[in-house]
């Protein structure tokens, strides 16, 4: 029996769109993380079907499987990388392209730190009149 996977198009007029996302899909136990790389619907829900399962990675020993061809058949069609994924690609040598920040880190320039520290003057009541 063939199993066919239902993917929720939405229509304008005559052209259809989908927005398909390369992601990580974690299928690790407990404590032994284990990734498989999927291509599925953006909005779709972590756990939810993936259209093709196209590699898998395990953080520990830094081992990935990757479908190449397939990777970037998809790339080619329209599909976006999430940023991890796209600095596993970068790193294993399927696509050329310089890494993204991930990690994002809240700096904390000196205007700000100086615009908290600055409290307004208080003024008394009973001496103003």
């Amino acid at each position: 029996m063939n199993h066919l996977k239902v993917i929720d198009i939405h229509s304008i007029g005559s052209i259809l769109f989908v927005m398909l996302m390369i992601r990580f899909q974690r299928v690790g136990r407990r404590n032994d993380p284990a990734f498989r790389v999927v291509l599925a619907e953006k909005r779709s829900k972590p756990k939810s079907g993936e259209i093709e399962i196209l590699g898998s990675y395990h953080p520990k020993t830094k081992e990935a499987a990757l479908k190449s061809e397939r990777i970037l058949y998809w790339i080619g069609k329209g599909a976006q990388c999430s940023p991890t994924v796209y600095n596993l690609l970068i790193t294993k040598g399927v696509i050329q392209g310089k890494k993204i920040n991930v990690v994002q880190k809240i700096a904390v320039t000196a205007e700000t730190a100086k615009m908290e520290t600055v409290v307004a003057p208080e003024t008394d009541v009973a001496t103003a009149t």
